[in-house]
């Protein structure tokens, strides 16, 4: 993003919010019973929606129009604008605070937000103070993205999309940070690239992926990739959010696995498709499990179904709904052509459904 021109309007609005959150940070730093709760809310401050009145201070009136069209913008986009622009100078004394609350809950999500773009424009000399903000980045980053996961939202997609698009594959800036804080944001950014729907950008994420140390044992990017992906996959509880990944994960057609981890693949998605333990998955996603197990794997499909259907004898008390379910999609198959032939203006809207 392009440095953003001060007015003298928004210098002084950005001068009031620096000197709102060195004020909450000492504040913090004073009370150590209230400590926790005071770095909750100044998170929760920063990752609000601009209001409208605010956006026209920072982006001024013609820009603030062009904004709105795009995804909502938050505080923390502009704060962390505002810190890059001049990093002694703006950012500094925010980020000693943060330092000295370092072990705290909710400290390193601050950070994260706010600082993401500042690591990336400084020159530090000690490699020690580098390793530790860049690790500190993405942890925070980890913990506000899994905040979008338990809520179902996208709120925190801008971070995301800085994190994968302007460093990961921009090499000048993925070098600025240790090799290892570089391995574990590739790993970070693998973890979640299927909720923030950048699926487009795998060919060359994986072109700009570190060489790790066990990649002679585990294999190149691509299977680094889908092991994370798989991890990620038997952590999700939220059903919508495991039904997007479970949609998405057909994009993984093709790509050239080794045969330990395709068969890490195809075991986390067959314990999708049955009831109970241990992921007991709801109907919906067991049937987008299956589908994207019988589209990336199609050899052997039949025999799955068949081994599946078997052990559905196992679960007796799940016979009720299966029949009902069975007796239903009968039912539909039978329909769906008289339906069609009926009303030929619902053609187009049911094979899109479909």
């Amino acid at each position: 993003m392009a440095p953003r021109a001060y007015t003298q309007r928004s210098s002084a609005y950005f001068s009031a919010l620096t000197q709102a959150i060195d004020k909450k940070l000492q504040k913090a730093l004073a009370s150590p019973t209230q400590r926790r709760d005071l770095l909750q809310e100044l998170f929760a401050d920063v990752a609000l929606e601009v209001d409208d009145r605010a956006r026209d201070i920072i982006l001024g009136g013609e820009d603030a129009t062009e904004v709105q069209t795009k995804p909502p913008l938050c505080f923390y986009d502009v704060l962390a604008d505002h810190f890059a622009s001049e990093p002694d100078e703006r950012g500094k004394p925010i980020l000693d605070l943060i330092v000295q609350l370092w072990s705290q809950p909710f400290a390193s999500h601050i950070f994260a937000l706010l600082f993401h773009k500042w690591l990336f424009e400084i020159q530090l000399d000690s490699s020690d103070l580098l390793l530790r903000y860049s690790s500190a980045l993405v942890q925070g980053a980890t913990n506000v993205f899994w905040i979008d996961i338990q809520t179902n939202t996208t709120h925190f997609h801008s971070l995301f999309r800085y994190l994968l698009e302007d460093v990961s594959l921009v090499p000048e800036k993925l070098k600025k940070i240790p090799l290892q804080a570089q391995r574990d944001l590739f790993l970070l950014l693998s973890r979640f690239i299927f909720l923030y729907n950048l699926v487009g950008k795998l060919e060359s994420f994986f072109q700009n992926f570190p060489d790790f140390p066990n990649a002679f044992l585990v294999g190149g990017p691509a299977d680094t990739f889908v092991i994370e992906l798989t991890d990620q996959l038997q952590k999700l509880k939220v059903e919508p959010v495991l039904l997007h990944y479970l949609s998405q994960i057909k994009v993984l057609q093709g790509l050239e696995l080794r045969m330990t981890t395709s068969t890490r693949l195809k075991t986390c998605l067959y314990s999708f498709t049955s009831p109970g333990g241990p992921m007991y998955p709801t109907r919906a996603v067991r049937h987008a499990a299956w589908d994207a197990l019988d589209f990336l794997f199609p050899v052997g499909r039949y025999p799955r179904h068949i081994i599946s259907l078997f052990f559905r004898v196992l679960y007796p008390w799940y016979w009720p709904s299966s029949c009902w379910n069975f007796v239903l999609s009968c039912l539909q198959a039978l329909l769906h052509p008289i339906t069609r032939l009926v009303f030929p203006n619902h053609k187009l809207r049911d094979s899109h459904e479909s």
